[in-house]
């Protein structure tokens, strides 16, 4: 309600300074107008340009200051260096084109204003400086897409190699379930077709498939450290897409078909707790907490840590909040975890 005012409030004031600048206009139609801009003219927009840059720069050296913090800390996946070396080496490019192309378009912008009696100098054409300017950007965008295409096909390599985990990340508004595979580590076959709420066969399993009866559908996503997961991805209703940042992955979840995305966690969760750049926002996160706690706000209960499986593309009105934990951990953790979990066998309900 406060944003509304406040947006109602500038707009009205935005609306109140037009209208004087019109009534201003207006008493000044007796004094001599010309559409020809003269030299002080210049020599102001020369200067606003200058400034402007200077404004660019320093907004830009303010958001790193002071937002560099909320970015992601080091990635938990194996291929994670890779992708975010890329995107590093893409930031640094861009900022250093950024920073001499801008400066010179203002600078020349203000040294060069126009002034009486000075005549632009100007070529017509000039081949060596017309090759240069496009056979640079060509060899850097050139090597940034190769490299980019390389990174993306080894990320997407997704095969059988060293033994993968199987698991089934399975969207619906507003929701996310995980199946494994179970002992055989096969998932069964699956249809929404074969969905029945009423014998507890939410994910729409076969039961006329065998592999089907040891899988394991959970609501909270385990994962052994070092082990290769392969992930098979539906959806039941509109397009979703499983993000998770901490391992630089994401998929989309298209109705109708299984969409692939295969990823080695290399970082548990406790050893990502004791990460200096989450320690920090946990502290961050907690001083807030505590303010609306005293507040008698809601959500101020102190936070914790946890790896977290996102919807990235909106989906409904609870989109932002569908989600699921992601528990990192031993792989003697996590054999324990499974084997306490209950197989679609022991939890379907009987046919009548």
């Amino acid at each position: 309600m406060t944003a509304l005012l406040t947006l109602t409030v500038l707009v009205l004031v935005a609306i109140a300074i037009w209208q004087m600048t019109k009534i201003f206009e207006l008493s000044q139609l007796k004094a001599e107008h010309t559409e020809v801009a003269t030299d002080k003219d210049n020599k102001y927009n020369g200067y606003l340009l200058f400034g402007f840059v200077i404004f660019i720069y320093g907004i830009t050296i303010f958001s790193f200051a002071k937002y560099g913090k909320m970015l992601l800390p080091e990635s938990s996946s194996a291929h994670g260096g890779e992708y975010d070396q890329l995107m590093w080496v893409s930031f640094a490019i861009i900022f250093f084109v950024q920073t001499i192309t801008q400066f010179l378009l203002h600078y020349f912008g203000y040294k060069y204003r126009g002034e009486k009696g000075k005549k632009a100098l100007f070529f017509a054409d000039n081949d060596r400086l017309e090759f240069i300017w496009t056979i640079i950007p060509v060899i850097v965008l050139a090597g940034l897409i190769l490299w980019g295409l390389y990174t993306w096909t080894n990320i997407m390599d997704i095969n059988d190699d060293d033994d993968p985990l199987i698991v089934e990340l399975y969207a619906q508004q507003f929701n996310w379930t995980a199946r494994y595979g179970g002992e055989d580590n096969v998932l069964g076959d699956a249809s929404v077709r074969l969905i029945d709420i009423d014998r507890a066969n939410v994910l729409g399993l076969d039961e006329a498939d065998p592999n089907a009866s040891d899988d394991v559908i959970v609501k909270e996503l385990h994962l052994p450290v070092g082990r290769k997961v392969n992930f098979m991805m539906r959806s039941q209703d509109v397009l979703h897409s499983a993000y998770m940042p901490h391992f630089r992955a994401q998929m989309n979840c298209v109705p109708g078909m299984i969409t692939q995305f295969s990823f080695t966690p290399t970082v548990t969760t406790e050893e990502m707790r004791l990460n200096p750049d989450v320690v920090d926002k946990v502290k961050r996160t907690n001083a807030l907490r505590a303010k609306w706690a005293a507040e008698g706000r809601p959500n101020s209960e102190p936070w914790e840590f946890d790896y977290i499986l996102l919807c990235n593309k909106i989906c409904g009105k609870s989109h932002y909040n569908m989600q699921m934990k992601i528990i990192v951990e031993t792989e003697e953790e996590y054999n324990k975890w499974i084997a306490e979990q209950a197989t679609f066998k022991e939890t379907i309900a009987p046919a009548e």
